[in-house]
């Protein structure tokens, strides 16, 4: 029998509609839910039982007046801890942002609470969000896989990846800046969606240090549950420019047929752990079977171009934040070895690696001309001891995708042997989100996983 606290965002609201559950009793199965289990995995950050009980209330009250404000409305959320909540302190997991707390939600957030959304708290990050793989923090912890809680779920939205696995509410946001929602998603078994650049407006965030690479997308277990979220938060804001005219559809496609789809299984010389590597391949021959057009080959724009000029753009964006702050000693040790690399570091080299990006996305537009979607593992590694960063090839297929601010969307395939969820990237061209969501639902149908939980 399924438990309130397993339920995804569609069946609660269903239910909220049909009369048979309120928001309130949701909320308290979470809430219970999160009691239980959240000693074993430290996801949150802050957790806002006062704010969430409130916000329950005052949903509870539009459903029995029969005047719901959303798809989401009553629906418990997570945030992760480096997007602003107004009034919930943003600690981005450093030391120097423990009192920094907000006055206002960045753009999506308002727009989920402008929709009723019931905001639990925000959820644990590594380090500034540039982690190398876990979430392991001096003032909050090692956050754990429900999986198997001895291991990583991943780097940086690794909070939210490990709530949502485990029924801490359904639907999180988290940020991708590198493949900081796809991985995660990928090592806890979940859908991730990092959002074209611009998708998803963003205003009153945190300082901006890596250009356009990081934006704000969903996880969730289900492809309704995140179709659903991204039909909330997404749209342009004319605050925010790089979101005003980011190209359609804007809503779901029918059912896909006949793709052209590109599959590469490893990127250069980059390792790809045996089972990982298997069982992406398994979910090339099913997309194959779904009457998709599957090649396999190699990745068609180059890769030396980001691993070149991506070490320049995080660790300058890192010396600019801390520029006027006294930070030695209080960061991660790996932070300041970025602040002295740096101090190397000049005006052109961060010029020449935005114009390495620019002609990253126009290789990456050339390949699409051949190729609707393309395929690769979203990590190369399996997780790892949570209080260890992850061996280099983990982060090898994510990061390019932000460099060219294309959508890439992590979709659960067939576990390890060991049952450790596994993950493949759908990469699409610009402005392509809903076509990745309308594909991944096909693979939903044939070949489901949101029945999968771990046994914590």
């Amino acid at each position: 029998m399924t438990e309130i606290w397993q339920l995804p965002a569609t069946a609660l609201a269903a239910r909220y509609r049909d009369g048979s559950l309120t928001p309130g009793a949701a909320l308290r199965a979470v809430l219970d839910r999160i009691a239980a289990a959240n000693p074993k995995l430290n996801a949150f950050a802050t957790l806002d039982e006062a704010g969430a009980l409130a916000a329950a209330t005052a949903a509870d009250a539009r459903f029995a007046a029969g005047r719901p404000l959303g798809p989401l409305d009553g629906v418990p959320v997570s945030i992760k801890d480096n997007i602003t909540v107004a009034g919930l302190r943003c600690a981005w997991g450093s030391e120097l942002y423990l009192d920094y707390v907000p006055e206002a939600d960045e753009t999506p957030v308002a727009r989920l609470r402008a929709g009723g959304a019931v905001i639990l708290g925000k959820t644990n990050v590594s380090e500034f969000t540039l982690g190398r793989g876990n979430c392991d923090t001096k003032s909050f912890g090692t956050t754990r896989n429900p999986w198997n809680t001895a291991l990583t779920p991943g780097a940086s939205t690794g909070g939210g990846a490990a709530s949502v696995a485990s029924g801490f509410g359904p639907v999180t946001l988290g940020t991708d800046g590198g493949g900081s929602i796809r991985r995660p998603a990928s090592h806890c078994g979940l859908l991730g969606l990092k959002p074209t650049a611009g998708r998803v407006a963003r205003r009153n965030g945190l300082p901006v240090i890596l250009d356009d690479a990081e934006v704000i997308g969903p996880l969730a277990r289900t492809v309704d549950d995140l179709a659903t979220v991204l039909s909330v938060i997404q749209g342009p804001l004319d605050e925010d420019r790089l979101s005003v005219g980011v190209p359609g559809p804007h809503e779901e496609p029918p059912p896909p047929a006949g793709l052209r789809i590109l599959y590469v299984p490893r990127f250069g010389d980059w390792e790809v752990d045996a089972p990982v590597a298997a069982s992406c391949a398994g979910a090339a021959r099913n997309l194959a079977a779904l009457g998709h057009r599957v090649e396999e080959g190699t990745m068609p724009v180059d890769l030396a171009l980001f691993d070149r000029h991506w070490p320049v753009l995080t660790a300058s964006g890192l010396s600019w934040l801390l520029r006027d702050r006294d930070w030695r000693g209080r960061i991660g040790a790996i932070y300041e070895e970025m602040m002295d690399q740096a101090a190397g570091f000049t005006v052109a080299d961060y010029i020449e690696a935005l114009n390495a990006f620019r002609e990253v996305q126009a290789q990456f537009a050339v390949a699409f001309r051949s190729w609707d979607v393309i395929v690769t593992p979203s990590a190369g590694a399996l997780p790892w001891d949570a209080t260890q960063f992850g061996p280099p090839h983990h982060r090898a297929f994510t990061g390019i995708v932000n460099a060219g601010g294309l959508p890439g969307l992590n979709v659960p395939v067939d576990p390890a042997p060991d049952g450790l969820p596994i993950g493949v990237q759908l990469i699409g061209p610009f402005g392509a989100d809903w076509r990745l969501i309308a594909l991944a639902r096909q693979y939903e149908a044939a070949h489901p996983w949101a029945h999968r939980w771990p046994s914590l």
